[in-house]
């Protein structure tokens, strides 16, 4: 018998029944770590998708009832814990915007020329 080995990342960081079974864990042990651990693993999945750390707050508490508060603590630790990762992901994050924005600039540009 073989078992399936890949990660499987849902389309919807935040799917109802992947959340739910993360809440269920977490009331099951009820510890503040094991929340903590299911707040890292949604933020994670946050980055996985590129957002910001806004964005990422927004989501959690729209999405899996997290206090932007919780989020944000959690991310500040993230980022302590992993300097280089985050200064990269910012890197990369501001280089993506200015892509984005360059390209919306140069599509204005030749609209504006038909």
């Amino acid at each position: 018998m073989t078992r399936n080995t890949h990660l499987q990342i849902s389309s919807d960081p935040f799917s109802t029944s992947e959340t739910a079974e993360y809440t269920k864990l977490v009331r099951m042990g009820d510890t503040s770590a094991s929340y903590i651990h299911m707040v890292q693993h949604l933020i994670e999945k946050c980055l996985i998708f590129r957002m910001s750390k806004d964005e990422c707050m927004e989501a959690l508490s729209k999405h899996a009832n997290i206090k932007p508060v919780i989020t944000s603590t959690v991310w500040n630790e993230l980022e302590k814990e992993n300097r280089e990762f985050f200064e990269s992901y910012s890197e990369t994050s501001q280089l993506i915007q200015k892509i984005i924005s360059d390209h919306k600039a140069n599509s204005s540009d030749s609209d504006d020329h038909k």
